[in-house]
């Protein structure tokens, strides 16, 4: 298969840093075109895009139909339909990738036939003064040693191996007709969703982790600072694969797995039981076989409360 990659952008209003991000996009050699999804921008961003378009062959822009703001996962999902490579890569509009971004992919896949994407290690930019706690938490996205495609899923639930970045992944397009696409009512985690099920349903390898391939921009306004925005959307992510897994018939560990990870968060964010009993019993009438599954009663709140203050009944 012939190495060619369509690297897509969703952009907001993000006229300071748009161009960088194309231009680091286009000068790569590996990438056949360049899709800037305006997502209803109302800042400088279009006017910078229609005089890059005029400079860069490479460079595509689409919009939604009469230009309104659909979120990140709806413009990606455009920017994959309206793609002509053979691979596909992610790039967010403040970020950027450096040189030789998609030298070693290209080795890596003309290599091995049955994989179906690379994912690699990304940097820090900092566009204001950096913190002394993001020092170490934010200077290398990435996994801390190789994991087989079997495990990966299980290791980045965990996070013990690290994480690794929607930046630093290029795939295969075809895979997204068996994953599917972005969840467009995820407004964040939409790109850890989607990784997910990469990684459950597909053979996603490690390419190069001890260094970066590209660079997070760090501003005032990123989306990662918003605490309040993660405690929504980080149950409906899981609730959202848990939901794909069932209907794509994942394992008994992994649905268990979810479901942990679920009630987790789902106690770290809200403790009210008479909300979390609504809330079960709506995504069990979602899913009527864990209803009357052992995972059904393992994870049903008043059960769950109970092993928590009383754990040594439940041993």
């Amino acid at each position: 298969m012939i190495f060619s990659v369509s690297v897509i952008i969703p952009v907001y209003n993000a006229a300071l840093f748009i161009e960088k991000a194309v231009l680091s996009a286009a000068l790569q050699h590996e990438v056949l075109e360049v899709i800037v999804v305006n997502d209803g921008s109302t800042d400088e961003t279009e006017h910078i895009l229609d005089t890059l378009q005029q400079k860069i062959q490479k460079l595509k822009v689409v919009h939604h139909t009469n230009k309104i703001n659909k979120g990140r996962s709806a413009s990606r999902n455009l920017g994959i339909q309206h793609a002509s490579g053979n691979y596909i890569a992610f790039l967010d509009a403040d970020d950027y990738y450096l040189e030789k971004r998609f030298k070693k992919d290209r080795v890596f896949f003309n290599k091995n036939d049955e994989v179906d994407g690379v994912y690699n290690a990304i940097g820090v930019h900092y566009y204001r003064k950096q913190l002394k706690e993001e020092r170490e938490d934010l200077a290398l996205t990435t996994v801390t040693e190789r994991i087989e495609a079997a495990q990966l899923f299980n290791d980045l639930l965990t996070g013990e191996k690290g994480y690794f970045s929607i930046d630093g992944l290029t795939v295969k397009k075809s895979i997204f007709k068996s994953v599917g696409y972005f969840n467009d009512k995820l407004e964040v985690a939409e790109d850890t969703d989607l990784i997910l099920k990469m990684a459950l349903k597909c053979k996603l390898e490690t390419g190069i982790i001890d260094k970066p391939l590209a660079m997070r921009g760090v501003h005032n306004k990123n989306v990662f600072n918003q605490e309040s925005v993660y405690k929504i959307h980080r149950s409906k992510m899981y609730e959202s694969l848990i939901n794909w897994g069932i209907k794509e018939n994942t394992s008994f560990h992994n649905t268990d797995q979810l479901l942990k990870w679920l009630w987790y968060y789902r106690n770290k964010d809200y403790n009210k039981l008479s909300t979390e009993l609504y809330y079960w019993l709506k995504l069990m009438c979602k899913n009527p076989s864990l209803l009357s599954s052992k995972l059904g009663y393992k994870y049903f709140p008043i059960i769950r409360q109970r092993k928590k203050l009383f754990p040594i009944l439940f041993r």
